[in-house]
């Protein structure tokens, strides 16, 4: 027998059924599953250690999952001194979920399996404006997309959203893009409306810093800070070993903190924001200033149309070519971007801050130029302790972020249901 997820999730109807020993059963599974889920692999010693069971009972509930075809053995883990322990995680293919990143001029999405492996991802080029009718458009990419694939559509979980702006993922809404789809129902109750699936919305930032929490750099560290450095400028704030999200859900906008007095305007509706002069708008915005009053660069050969549309990525390409208006441009960001992570760091003293998203791209074109500023704002004896580095996640942080948000909320409304009935 080989049971997907979907199979093995439980109805409240049954769990009326079953006797409290059952129920203790498939609360034990189901958490087994999750731990695998966010962990990978894993051996039946530290299954014990983490739920605090005996190593018969864990490795009954494993052979029980082993049985159902939803785990399957992995190999050997490392030696401590006697036997190498089996090693137990999902079966490949057991479930997905439909991961979708929206940005500023593209759609990218893509169908993620339970280990994390991207089955199938597509980019669309596209112009979304604030005002878009952003379900049916995501809707309608999503079902050509899955019908492509030919994916059997009871195996795929959920679908997690990443986007720009002020989202609140416990809401469902966002509230600064697509106002005109959040009234009366939330933007999630929409998706949710249309997909017949769970989703999950979040930010664009948290989700980066969710997929660093878990299988970037940040993974099993305690305060870690992890900023996006794309369109906009993002901040995911892990402290004690926890994602910190605030009362509302809004914790870390980094990029609205005022730098500038009377400076530019903000999307948000202030002048001087830190987003107004160390992000993908504001590099994009004195590179284009730039270019109109003589500086010479290869992005001058750029037509009307890519000038019009140029973007964060093109402007890294050309200084990683070693293009000096470029390289200027980054430093100047830079430069403004260390003064804010300064402050950051003399608030949060982090041992670690981990920098991703388009400009992170620059590599010692933007880090350089940081850490300078730093060397000039940050108190010494806090900067010491506090490492730079840059993602190695690549480009697909804010995918896998989607698609761990909408499983950790499937698998948290399972437990939570089965211990309700627990006595």
């Amino acid at each position: 027998m080989s049971l997907n997820l979907q199979d093995f999730l439980i109805e409240d109807a049954q769990l009326e059924e079953m006797s409290n020993v059952e129920r203790k059963k498939v609360h034990q599974k189901t958490r087994i599953i999750k731990h695998m889920f966010l962990n990978g692999d894993t051996s039946n010693a530290e299954i014990c250690s983490k739920f605090g069971i005996s190593l018969p009972t864990s490795m009954a509930l494993i052979n029980q999952l082993l049985d159902d075809g939803i785990v399957i053995k992995k190999g050997r883990g490392k030696s401590e001194g006697g036997r190498k322990p089996d090693l137990y995680g999902l079966k490949e293919h057991s479930f997905f979920v439909l991961s979708i990143h929206i940005e500023r001029f593209k759609i990218k999405l893509a169908l993620i399996d339970n280990n994390h492996s991207i089955l199938k991802e597509e980019v669309l080029e596209t112009q979304i404006s604030p005002n878009s009718n952003i379900v049916d458009l995501l809707y309608d990419f999503a079902e050509a997309f899955l019908k492509a694939s030919e994916i059997d559509h009871k195996k795929i979980m959920g679908v997690g959203i990443s986007m720009p702006g002020l989202v609140s993922s416990e809401e469902g809404k966002n509230f600064t893009y697509y106002l005109t789809e959040q009234d009366p129902a939330s933007l999630r109750d929409k998706f949710e409306d249309r997909f017949k699936k769970p989703v999950a919305i979040l930010n664009d930032a948290k989700s980066a810093s969710l997929a660093e929490f878990h299988f970037g750099l940040a993974k099993e560290k305690e305060n870690v800070l992890v900023i996006s450095m794309d369109w906009g400028v993002g901040l995911g704030i892990i402290m004690g070993g926890k994602i910190q999200t605030g009362v509302s859900g809004f914790a870390g906008e980094f990029g609205h903190i005022p730098m500038v007095e009377d400076g530019t305007l903000c999307h948000c509706g202030k002048r001087g924001c830190l987003e107004t002069e160390a992000s993908g708008l504001a590099l994009v915005r004195k590179v284009k200033e730039g270019l109109e009053q003589g500086q010479t660069s290869v992005l001058n050969t750029l037509s009307d149309e890519a000038l019009e549309k140029l973007e964060p990525d093109t402007i890294v390409e050309a200084a990683n070519k070693g293009d000096q208006f470029a390289i200027n441009s980054l430093s100047e960001i830079g430069i403004s971007l260390g003064k804010g992570i300064a402050i950051l760091i003399q608030i949060f003293n982090p041992e670690l801050i981990v920098l991703e998203g388009k400009i992170a791209k620059a590599k010692q074109f933007i880090t350089t130029p940081i850490q300078q500023s730093m060397n000039i704002y940050c108190m010494m004896q806090l900067k010491e302790k506090t490492n730079i580095e840059l993602s190695n996640l690549g480009n697909n942080s804010s995918l896998y972020g989607g698609t761990i948000a909408v499983m950790d909320s499937i698998f948290r409304n399972q437990i939570t249901m089965i211990k309700s009935h627990l006595s």
